[in-house]
């Protein structure tokens, strides 16, 4: 009998988690995946120093797949279990993989601390606009005028511009791609590993089954060409008005600065409180 090709070769996968997976067919969730197992190759890490940590939603089947050390949370709390495991474990490389309703609705005010804090996590915000595993709800990136299941009439709310947010919050390391721009997305995510600081990459991708067949916006193809045709360089959309940027995906690094990371400075308040104890015993 033939023997079957493993799953993964380089053994970043769990091959008896029920492959392919259980995204829907043409799910953009899959790109980001592939990205984040490439990015890390790259970099070298072994997996037994890697953490991968997720909330709930689509996204957070993610963790299931990978050999890495991790954590499947609660609704919104996947930055507070991150930050949590990386002050007990410095050490780790800690990424953090979220929807757009997981980590900017429910989970906003963890990712505004985490980023004020700078502490050394990566935040991958899959962004789809919409609730996608629960019935169709928007999001907080949900564009204007769209429709979602509760808001029928369309939406009214203008959507958290997610690297704006990220960078005026402190982030050492802000970044947009989208599942069609599948190696910039590699590079972006491997960069934002490297980072020392809280990085952020706001990976956009789709919901056919519930945003796309609402607004009917066709399948999986259809909207990955509209994520090409839609997605501007940013070195490019500074040259434009803003006129012209309503409805682009502007994609690249928006911020790469050097500032103090939180679990460095918090070893040092460890090590000053540990001296102050032995000089008082």
């Amino acid at each position: 009998m033939k023997q079957e090709s493993p799953v993964d070769p380089y053994g970043y996968l769990r091959p008896k988690k029920k492959f392919p997976n259980v995204w829907c067919a043409g799910c953009g969730i899959g790109i980001v995946l592939g990205a984040i197992i490439r990015a890390v190759d790259r970099i070298g890490w072994d997996r037994d120093d890697v953490a991968m940590v997720s909330g709930i939603g689509c996204s957070g089947r993610m963790p299931v797949y990978v050999d890495f050390n991790t954590m499947h949370t609660t609704h919104g709390r996947a930055l507070a279990f991150a930050t949590g495991l990386k002050l007990a474990r410095p050490e780790m490389h800690v990424i953090v993989v979220m929807g757009d309703g997981d980590a900017l609705a429910i989970g906003g005010n963890h990712f505004i601390h985490a980023a004020r804090r700078n502490i050394g996590l990566t935040a991958i915000i899959i962004n789809n606009a919409i609730y996608g595993m629960t019935g169709g709800q928007y999001s907080p990136t949900t564009p204007e005028n769209m429709v979602t299941t509760t808001d029928p009439y369309g939406h009214i709310e203008p959507p958290f511009p997610v690297p704006a947010l990220a960078e005026a919050a402190g982030a050492s390391f802000v970044a947009r791609s989208t599942v069609y721009h599948a190696r910039e997305l590699d590079h972006l995510i491997e960069l934002a590993l490297a980072k020392k600081g809280f990085s952020v990459v706001e990976a956009v991708s789709y919901c056919h089954t519930t945003f796309g067949r609402l607004n009917r916006l066709g399948g999986a193809v259809e909207m990955m060409r509209r994520l090409k045709d839609d997605a501007i360089p940013v070195e490019r959309a500074k040259g434009m008005p803003p006129e012209q940027l309503e409805g682009k995906i502007v994609r690249g690094v928006f911020v790469d600065r050097d500032t103090p990371e939180f679990t460095e400075r918090y070893q040092k308040v460890i090590a000053m409180a540990q001296a102050q104890a032995k000089g008082g015993a």
